[in-house]
């Protein structure tokens, strides 16, 4: 059975010096413990690796994806088996979802003495945790191809938007997805939390063998935090696209992995923050 991810609930809604009864739909938020077993058989053993507030739905693919892009995991062939260990979408029932890694794989637990990026749009900055993120990534940088054109780039947020069923209800999600450079629309995660909707995308392309994403575009309903793009390069994506703003050391951290870094892109306008080469605009006017 589908995961319930919105409930309605009775408010007041008051427009001007009127007032009505009526419902809300409102995104549902609950707390998913994310699980690791590993060892060698008849010497596993289980750690607890991070709690994160998420909306309930592709549980396993956010479970990996968070394992991935912490440098946990390596890639798919590492994962035996994601359960849960409680009935999942149960009212009132702890989430808790176990990932066990087949024998003989050794996770890199050292990464989670890093702060995960669960709670906090901060807790690290500067130069030395960008050169932290590099020793985990699994690919490694090179030469690419990967363009897209400006009107691609411009037509993406009303694609998303027509694709974002949850937030169409409640307003109060933000999504992840993922396109191809002509702007065909690849996949879409939806979460309240904007890290979890891009470990969700990242984890079911991981499941799909996708990776590394290269010929694609990453495109945040939100802004674009040092956190996101550090999962996206990861990932092996080489375009990111953000409806918001950008932090500054996202947009140091995309410099440093040649990542180009689009943010604004609303109402046909966007910024290119760093390596604009990819974005073919020969063709606009350069007015400056």
């Amino acid at each position: 059975m589908a995961c319930k991810t919105t409930y309605q609930i009775p408010i007041v809604k008051v427009a001007g010096v009127t007032s009505i009864q009526t419902t809300d739909a409102l995104a549902i938020e609950e707390p998913l413990e994310i699980r690791l077993e590993y060892g060698q058989e008849g010497q596993r053993q289980v750690q607890n690796i991070s709690v994160t507030m998420r909306t309930p739905g592709h549980d396993a693919e956010l479970a990996t994806g968070f394992l991935f892009t912490e440098g946990i995991i390596k890639n798919a062939d590492d994962i035996a088996s994601t359960i849960h260990t409680f009935i999942a979408c149960a009212e009132n029932k702890e989430n808790v979802i176990q990932v066990s890694l087949n024998p003989g794989v050794v996770p890199q637990l050292q990464n989670t003495e890093r702060n995960f990026y669960t709670t906090s749009s901060c807790g690290v900055c500067g130069k030395g945790s960008i050169d932290a993120i590099r020793t985990v990534s699994s690919f490694e940088p090179h030469a690419d191809h990967d363009t897209v054109i400006p009107d691609i780039l411009c037509q993406l947020p009303v694609i998303l938007q027509r694709h974002q069923r949850v937030f169409a209800d409640t307003g109060g999600l933000h999504a992840s997805a993922l396109f191809t450079p002509q702007g065909e629309l690849l996949l879409l995660r939806e979460d309240v939390g904007r890290h979890n909707a891009l470990d969700k995308l990242i984890g079911a392309a991981l499941g799909y063998g996708w990776l590394p994403l290269q010929q694609t575009v990453l495109l945040l309903s939100g802004r674009a935090s040092f956190e996101l793009v550090q999962k996206a390069a990861m990932a092996g994506i080489n375009i990111i696209a953000a409806i918001g703003a950008p932090s500054s050391l996202a947009v140091q951290l995309a410099e440093e992995f040649n990542i180009t870094l689009v943010g604004f892109l609303r109402n046909e306008h966007f910024n290119i923050y760093t390596a604009a080469h990819r974005v073919l605009i020969s063709n606009y006017e350069n007015t400056y």
